[in-house]
C-alpha cells in the first residue's frame, strides 16, 4: 500500500481541537534507543573510517564507539532523566534485552514504557522474514516485562510496504515511523486502522551529530527552539513533541550537558507533560471517541 493510500491530507487549522487535561498544552515524550550492533555484520554507523576505505571485519573502532554507550553513556543519561522524574520510553531491539540486561530491568524499576525497534539493527527491508522479525520482538519484551508492547518504531525508521499492515496484525497499536505531523493521526491498513504517533528527525542526535555534524550544542539549541514553537502552536490545539537520545551519542561526557539543559528549559514551562508512547496513545483514542 502506497503512503497515500494510508492517509489522507489533513490541514492542521481545519481538525476538531485537542484538548489535555488540566489545562496542559503540550506533550513531550523522550525516547532512549537501545541497540545492539553485531560485531559480524556491517556497523551501522561509523564515527571513524579506515584508513584504506572498505567494510573491514571486525571493526573495532566503530563497535567499541557504540558498546562505549550501552556500557557508560546511558547510565549517565539515566541520571539526568532521573533528575527531571520523567518516565522515559525505551525504544528496543529484541535481541538487545538479554545482550543489555541491567539497562532493560532500570527501565523495568523505573516503569518505562517499553517499544519494538526490531529483533537487530539492521533495516526492515534486509530483514528476512518481517513477520517473524516483529514477532519475535513483541516475544522478547514481553518475557522480560510480561507486557506486550503496544508501539513500534523501526530501526533508522526503515519499513517494507506491509510493515504497518504486519503490526496491526502481530498486536501493536502505534508506530512512530511516520514523521509527517504534530498530531496523532491513523494509518490505515489491510485490516484495522493504527496509530501514528509524533516522532522526530530533527530532534533526533543521530541526524544532528551523526549525519549533519554539528557541535553539541546544537541539541540544546535545537531542542529549545523546537520546543518554544510547538508551545506556541499549542496555545489552541495541543501538540505532540518526541526528543530522541542514543546512549552512544548524547551519553558522551561532551554532550550531556545539552541534554540535561535542553530538558531544565522545557520542563520549567507550565502545562508541559512528560508522557510515554501509550499515554499519548490512550489520550487520543479518548479524544477521538
Amino acid at each position: 500500500m502506497l503512503p497515500t493510500e494510508r492517509l489522507d491530507y489533513s490541514a492542521i487549522p481545519q481538525r476538531p481541537k485537542l484538548t489535555l487535561p488540566d489545562g496542559a498544552r503540550l506533550v513531550v515524550w523522550v525516547i532512549v534507543n537501545v541497540e545492539e550492533w553485531d560485531p559480524k555484520e556491517v556497523m551501522p554507523r561509523t564515527v571513524l573510517t579506515p584508513p584504506a576505505g572498505g567494510a573491514p571485519m571486525p571493526d573495532i573502532p566503530n563497535w567499541a564507539w557504540h558498546e562505549y554507550g550501552n556500557r557508560i553513556g546511558f547510565w549517565r543519561m539515566l541520571e539526568v532523566i532521573d533528575e527531571h522524574r520523567i518516565r522515559a520510553v525505551l525504544a528496543v531491539n529484541g535481541s538487545a534485552i538479554g545482550r543489555y540486561e541491567p539497562i532493560a530491568s532500570a527501565a523495568v524499576e523505573r516503569g518505562w514504557e517499553f517499544i519494538g525497534h526490531g529483533f537487530t539493527q539492521r533495516n526492515m527491508q534486509k530483514v528476512a522474514d518481517e513477520r517473524d522479525d516483529i514477532r519475535k520482538t513483541a516475544a522478547a519484551i514481553r518475557d522480560f516485562t510480561g507486557r506486550n508492547p503496544r508501539g513500534w518504531l523501526g530501526p533508522g525508521l526503515t519499513e517494507t510496504w506491509e510493515t504497518p499492515d504486519l503490526l496491526v496484525e502481530e498486536g501493536y497499536e502505534y508506530v512512530c515511523d511516520w514523521v509527517l505531523d504534530d498530531h496523532p493521526l491513523l494509518l490505515k491498513t489491510r485490516t484495522k486502522p493504527i496509530v501514528s504517533i509524533p516522532y522526530t528527525q530533527e530532534c533526533n542526535d543521530v541526524a544532528m551529530m551523526l549525519i549533519q555534524h554539528h557541535k553539541a550544542c546544537e541539541y540544546y539549541d535545537r531542542a529549545v527552539d523546537q520546543f518554544d514553537q510547538l508551545y506556541r502552536d499549542a496555545a489552541g490545539s495541543a501538540r505532540i513533541m518526541a526528543l530522541v537520545v542514543h546512549p552512544y551519542i548524547m551519553g558522551a561526557p561532551h554532550r550531556l550537558k545539552y541534554f540535561r539543559t535542553a530538558l531544565a528549559h522545557i520542563g520549567a514551562h507550565p502545562g508541559v507533560l512528560f508522557w510515554t508512547g501509550e499515554q499519548i496513545l490512550d489520550w487520543y483514542q479518548a479524544q477521538r471517541r
